[in-house]
């Protein structure tokens, strides 16, 4: 295909991770309308989000034996298939579980072509162009975590938060026929193993996880049951590692992490991911069930933000190859920090143009962030383990995503019943505040004709729903300080990268 080839598949690369990440990003505006429509809490419901990343997980280590065996043609469009028939399960379903089934159906191709396109970007590239390629995949996935919300706050507005899997599906159709063009059918390998038995202890470890971290706040963290599927979730994460360690076809490459450089950089893509995604997952519920925004108000909010990064990464990527990659990492994460410290005090009253403000800054941050980071922890690995190492950092940028984003819920609502408690421990007979506002409200309801127990019912509820607000509102502080604190984290560890 001569000069159109390279770009021509990078706009296919580009469209297919714009939509993969949308998806993933879409369903943060959902979750309080799935929460009202099938009369689940936010430990149920945030599995359609975390399903969707931990299937993700599982299924990118299936891409790389995938293009061995059936090579990238096949692989690509396979996996495109298996994604639509996902997005209109989903769409039509009217079972809960089924609804997650599809996402994480979804998850599973969106894994794949991922650690797919992620690779195919490095491979096609020189090394002195590889930087500028990875800020052109990044802009797409930049773009895609503010145009997911976005378009699913406009589809729930206007339409119904079922149109949220198949709004994307235009895109992902020009994408599978540009992939049947330019995806090379490149020899396979009809003897390559796979490590089945390592696949079913991952799935098994993080299935248990998954399900304990749903159902402890309903059953009990110190239930034999949940106590059960954690203990499998940790005896399982045992065997796969020693699995790993110790096979030749194995699955990831932990040889890799005697590399200091490598190391590093997976511990801040890991921790990067669980701060970004559990931001982008937090920053619109909060918008709706605190600030009492519509869902297209709340999706529109990280939209800008997305769209100053697009702006800024030409001028990143003009200078990419004079940068220390170290430099900017630590640059990137101290701006997504800035643009977090404020919501640790966020509330009801906080400006809407506020909150656009703070999420264009920690956007920028980790635009900036993410393709240095990808440059500089693969840049001491040789040509022939470049894909091992792609997809074991893919693997733990994925990881730090699901696990984030789960832990971030847990943690949301274990501080609100406990700020909800100490409120509560504080309306007593000397609380001249709140007796006050009783004794006004049973004043201001009496005058329109309501009987005195009906206005202290009505009073007494109202005073209720005022508690939980403000106990949700200080439990979603605190959430936004345990993510602050793992970007701090993330920037120490950056320092180690020295001069690169």
């Amino acid at each position: 295909m001569g000069n159109i080839y390279l770009p021509l598949l990078t706009v296919t690369i580009i469209l297919t991770s714009f939509t993969m990440i949308s998806y993933g990003t879409i369903i943060s505006v959902a979750v309080p309308s799935v929460m009202g429509e099938f009369g689940v809490g936010q430990d149920k419901a945030q599995l359609l989000a975390t399903g969707f990343y931990v299937a993700m997980t599982i299924s990118q280590l299936v891409s790389s034996w995938l293009i061995n065996k059936i090579s990238h043609y096949y692989t690509y469009l396979l996996s495109v298939i298996l994604f639509s028939f996902a997005s209109i399960l989903g769409a039509i379903s009217d079972d809960y579980y089924l609804i997650v089934l599809s996402r994480i159906t979804q998850g599973i191709s969106a894994g794949i072509l991922l650690n797919q396109t992620y690779f195919s970007i490095v491979q096609a590239f020189p090394i002195e162009r590889r930087a500028t390629a990875l800020i052109l995949f990044t802009c797409s996935t930049i773009s895609a975590m503010g145009a997911g919300p976005l378009i699913g706050g406009v589809a729930i507005e206007y339409v119904n938060w079922r149109y949220i899997f198949v709004a994307p599906l235009p895109l992902l159709i020009l994408a599978f026929i540009f992939g049947n063009i330019v995806m090379p059918k490149s020899e396979t390998s009809k003897t390559l193993n796979f490590d089945w038995l390592g696949m079913f202890f991952i799935t098994l470890c993080l299935s248990s996880f998954l399900a304990a971290i749903s159902d402890g706040q309903r059953r009990g963290w110190v239930s034999n049951y949940v106590l059960i599927l954690f203990i499998v979730s940790f005896l399982t994460a045992l065997l796969f590692i020693y699995i790993q360690l110790n096979r030749q076809n194995s699955l990831l490459d932990f040889r890799l992490f005697k590399n200091k450089v490598y190391f590093c950089g997976i511990i801040i893509t890991f921790c990067t991911s669980m701060g970004n995604f559990g931001a982008i997952y937090a920053v619109p519920i909060f918008a709706q069930v605190i600030q009492n925004l519509s869902p297209i108000d709340a999706g529109f909010m990280m939209f800008p933000a997305s769209i100053f990064t697009l702006l800024c990464l030409p001028v990143i990527s003009f200078f990419s190859n004079r940068i220390i990659s170290r430099n900017a990492c630590i640059f990137g994460l101290f701006l997504f920090s800035l643009g977090l410290y404020p919501l640790v005090s966020a509330d009801i009253n906080t400006p809407y143009l506020f909150m656009i403000c703070f999420a264009a800054i920690s956007r920028i941050g980790i635009g900036i962030n993410n393709p240095f980071l990808g440059k500089v922890t693969i840049s001491e690995i040789p040509q022939e383990q470049l894909q091992s190492a792609i997809s074991v950092m893919n693997f733990f940028r994925i990881l730090g995503t699901a696990i984030g984003t789960s832990i971030w819920v847990v943690f949301l609502e274990r501080r609100a019943s406990l700020h909800s408690t100490n409120l509560i421990n504080t309306q007593t007979a000397d609380n001249t505040t709140s007796t006050d506002i009783l004794a006004k409200l049973q004043v201001l309801l009496e005058t329109e004709g309501i009987r005195e127990l009906q206005s202290m019912q009505l009073s007494l509820h109202f005073i209720e729903s005022l508690i939980y607000k403000e106990a949700l509102t200080l439990a979603y502080q605190d959430g936004f300080v345990l993510l602050l604190g793992i970007f701090l984290f993330a920037i120490i560890v950056s320092f180690t990268f020295g001069r690169r």
